[in-house]
C-alpha cells in the first residue's frame, strides 16, 4: 500500500494533532485505518488489550505483515502471553508514542475497541484495589463447587448495579467485582464513580470516531463469519501451540481473551469440542454488546454507522471530511 504522497504531507501544519476510530469486534475498524493511511501521514497505535500478546497472531486478527510493513504499527507483540499489561502502562505507552510520532510530522492514529484503554488515556482510571491472589483462588474454589451463576448471584445481592452488566457465566468480571467487594466492603460500580468517572463520564477529544453497527444482525454476521475464518486459519493449533508451553494458565489475562478462552476449555476438556463455535461467536457477541454500551456513554464521539452497504473508502473519506471541516 502507497504511503501518502509527500508533496505537501510532510510539511502540512494543519494535519490533526491526533486521530481515534474504535467500535465493536469485527466492525472494520482495521480496514479504515488502512486506508486513512493512504490518505494521511499515520502511525497506527493499537488499542487493543489482545494485540500485545506474542504468538498470539490468528484469534486476535492481527494485522497482516504487509500491513504493518506499509504503516509503521505500535504496541503490537510489546508481551509474552505469560506477561501481564495493564491499562495505566498503555496510557504511560501510548502517551510517550504520540509524542514521538508528533515529532516526526506524522499524526497519531489510535485503533481499536479496547475501551478501557481510550479511557485510561484520556479519562484516568478509577482508584481500584490491586488483584489479590489469595482471594481470586479462594473464588475460584467456590465457582468450581457452586459454578459462576451462583457467584452472579451474590455479587447481585452486594452489588446489583454491577451484576445487571455481567452475564451469569462471564468469570474475569464477576471474579474481579467480588474482589472488589471482599477486600474494599464496598460495590465496585460504587467505586467506578469517583473522581475519575466511569465510561458513561467520558468527554471524547476532537476527532474521536466510532463506528458503530446501524443493524445488530449485521454485526452478528460478522462475528460468525469471522470466527470461521479464524477456526479455518489454524487457531486450534495456534492454541495449543501456547498451551504446549506450560507456562500458561486459563487465569491469565492473554488466555481470558475470546476464542483463547473457548478453544483453551475445549483442550482441557471443561467443555466439548462440538460446542466450540457455538461458545466462540456467543462470547464475541458478548464482548461487542459491551463495547457498545461503553461507546454510547462517551459523550461527544462522532458517529459513523455502518451496515450492509458501508464502503470502507467512504468511511475514511467521511472521517477526512469532518476533520478538514472542523480544521487541527
Amino acid at each position: 500500500m502507497p504511503r501518502p504522497t509527500q508533496t505537501n504531507a510532510a510539511r502540512r501544519t494543519d494535519l490533526p494533532a491526533a486521530i481515534y476510530l474504535t467500535g465493536p469486534t469485527a466492525v472494520g475498524k482495521s480496514a479504515v485505518a488502512m486506508a486513512l493511511a493512504e490518505r494521511l501521514p499515520v502511525e497506527i497505535i493499537s488499542v487493543d488489550s489482545a494485540l500485545v500478546y506474542r504468538g498470539m497472531d490468528i484469534g486476535t486478527a492481527k494485522p497482516s505483515a504487509t500491513e504493518r510493513a506499509a504503516v509503521a504499527h505500535h504496541l503490537i507483540d510489546i508481551r509474552d502471553p505469560a506477561e501481564p499489561y495493564s491499562a495505566a502502562e498503555f496510557a504511560s505507552d501510548a502517551t510517550r508514542l504520540m509524542a514521538e510520532i508528533r515529532a516526526r510530522r506524522h499524526v497519531p492514529l489510535l485503533v481499536g475497541g479496547t475501551l478501557l484503554y481510550f479511557r485510561a488515556l484520556l479519562g484516568g482510571l478509577d482508584a481500584l484495589p490491586a488483584a489479590n491472589a489469595a482471594v481470586r483462588e479462594a473464588l475460584e474454589k467456590r465457582a468450581q463447587r457452586l459454578g459462576w451463576p451462583a457467584l452472579h448471584a451474590e455479587l447481585a445481592r452486594v452489588d446489583p448495579a454491577a451484576a445487571a452488566r455481567l452475564a451469569p457465566n462471564d468469570r474475569q468480571r464477576i471474579q474481579r467485582a467480588l474482589e472488589v467487594w471482599q477486600q474494599t466492603g464496598q460495590p465496585l460500580s460504587a467505586l467506578q464513580t469517583g473522581a475519575s468517572g466511569t465510561a458513561a463520564k467520558m468527554r471524547a477529544p476532537p476527532h474521536f470516531f466510532a463506528l458503530e453497527p446501524t443493524d445488530r444482525a449485521w454485526l452478528h454476521t460478522r462475528i460468525a463469519l469471522r470466527f470461521d475464518q479464524m477456526l479455518a486459519a489454524g487457531l486450534i493449533d495456534e492454541v495449543k501451540r501456547l498451551n504446549a508451553r506450560g507456562t500458561l494458565s486459563a487465569d491469565l489475562p492473554a488466555m481470558r481473551c475470546v476464542g483463547y478462552r473457548q478453544v483453551l476449555d475445549t483442550l482441557a476438556g471443561r467443555a466439548p469440542a462440538e460446542t466450540l463455535r457455538e461458545r466462540g461467536i456467543a462470547a464475541t457477541r458478548q464482548l461487542a454488546k459491551r463495547q457498545l454500551t461503553w461507546l454510547r456513554g462517551i459523550q461527544g464521539r462522532q458517529v459513523l454507522a455502518v451496515g450492509g452497504s458501508s464502503r470502507t473508502s467512504i468511511l475514511a473519506a467521511a472521517i477526512l471530511e469532518r476533520i478538514n471541516a472542523a480544521g487541527n
